[in-house]
């Protein structure tokens, strides 16, 4: 959480560009990654705890995180998750969330397993991101939520993370939120293949690395569309960099002792 938050801020410290001082946009960052152990992340403004959540803290059933982004709970340890960073998007907020979905709709298309966007009003009342399915999200034919999204933005630049749901353990998705995950079917690929396979997806359809037109979350279910693009470069993070994200790690970790700080430097403005 705290490497994806200090990609956006890197943006956001550039400043926005003027008419009479253009700048050339800056360089993006996509990230997939997994998760050690299981772990629950809460949306920046998600106030609203279970308070058997801290006994499966204290138990070592889960870690709790607070994610930059908005929404409300996510089970990670079952999933894969992805970050995408992008300078200055343009457009209303569900056309930008469609844009930046369409790699998952192609990927999944091609494995024989159309997602469509979600169509349903965000709720403050559900403590699980699962729980509903908005524009911001994607669902399967039969209406399962494969795909949570949230969104924070920073000086016209865009931070957008997403849960892939693979195989949702049913047990542990009912001690933490009282009820049984989304019923998915089960994915052709797995492990690295997977990955190989999202990241190709990602290379060809994500609009920042295919001229900002990629279209929209639902296209046709296309599955001889080419998902092998050029991979975009590999850049591991330096040691510099990493000393320089060590202090954002004390935002996005939970204890019980922290919980409720609303301090300033904790306060992270449009998390959506």
């Amino acid at each position: 959480m705290a490497i994806d938050a200090w990609l956006l801020e890197g943006l956001a410290a550039a400043g926005p560009a003027s008419e009479s001082l253009p700048e050339p946009l800056p360089a993006p960052a996509f990230r997939l990654y997994g998760w050690s152990r299981p772990t629950l992340s809460l949306g920046w403004h998600q106030r609203r705890l279970e308070p058997h959540w801290w006994d499966l803290v204290r138990q070592g059933r889960i870690d709790l995180v607070r994610r930059p982004t908005g929404g409300r709970a996510v089970l990670h340890g079952a999933d894969l998750t992805y970050a995408l960073v992008w300078p200055r998007p343009q457009g209303r907020r569900s056309e930008i969330y469609g844009r930046a979905l369409v790699w998952l709709v192609r990927a999944f298309a091609a494995m024989g397993l159309p997602l469509r966007s979600g169509g349903q009003a965000a709720s403050l009342q559900r403590s699980s991101c699962f729980a509903t399915s908005t524009v911001a999200d994607l669902v399967d034919a039969n209406g399962a939520k494969r795909v949570g999204s949230a969104q924070l933005w920073r000086g016209g630049h865009l931070l957008q993370h997403g849960s892939i749901q693979l195989d949702p353990c049913p047990a542990l998705w009912r001690e933490v939120f009282g009820g049984d995950p989304p019923q998915l079917q089960p994915l052709p690929l797995a492990g690295e293949v997977l990955e190989e396979h999202l990241l190709g997806s990602a290379a060809r359809w994500l609009p920042l690395l295919a001229g900002d037109s990629a279209g929209t979350a639902d296209v046709p279910d296309d599955r001889q569309a080419g998902l092998d693009g050029p991979r975009p470069p590999v850049m591991p993070l330096s040691s510099e960099e990493l000393a320089s994200i060590a202090p954002l790690l004390g935002r996005y970790r939970l204890t019980e002792s922290v919980w409720g700080d609303t301090s300033p430097e904790l306060t992270m403005p449009r998390a959506t």
